[in-house]
């Protein structure tokens, strides 16, 4: 599941790439669209890659018995971004497999809720995959609401076919 997720943030990647060819294109500063939001009590696009890393680089650590890298918020730049989007994914792959053995039943706190835990995969399916996905779904919505050119496929991915 947090390959899937780290598969997540490489296309999120992509479609910040497809979004500086936009702006290019259009002779406008990408920085409008890194600030874009799409209500006015939602948080931008920044923030949005911001959290769909910060979830994912969380459950690797959690997971794995580890504590999350901190990373500060403040990038301010495509670059910024996409280097943020790049140590999250190596540091999610860099997590040996052997160190998931009972991650099912690893106790999850937060900072948040004193004295409560979750369970992995709880935390998993309760947190992580919900919130990844949610913050991914709003990247990528900012994008297209300002013209950007993705689609499914750019939130998708790669399918991975195997002989029928």
């Amino acid at each position: 599941m947090i390959n899937h997720c780290t598969q997540s943030l490489k296309n999120l990647e992509a479609c910040l790439d497809k979004a500086e060819q936009h702006a290019a294109a259009r002779k406008f500063d990408i920085g409008v669209l890194l600030i874009a939001r799409l209500a006015p009590d939602m948080q931008p696009l920044i923030y949005q890659v911001q959290s769909t890393c910060d979830y994912v680089k969380g459950a690797a650590a959690c997971l794995s018995g580890q504590t999350p890298p901190v990373h500060e918020d403040n990038e301010q730049t495509l670059d910024n971004l996409n280097v943020r989007i790049r140590k999250n994914v190596a540091f999610a792959d860099s997590v040996p497999q052997a160190r998931h053995a009972g991650a099912s039943e690893r106790r999850v706190p937060f900072s948040w809720a004193p004295g409560k835990v979750i369970v992995g995969v709880d935390n998993l399916l309760q947190m992580t995959v919900p919130n990844t996905y949610f913050h991914l779904s709003i990247a990528y919505a900012i994008l297209r609401q300002n013209g950007v050119d993705v689609g499914r496929m750019d939130f998708r991915g790669r399918v991975n076919f195997v002989a029928a």
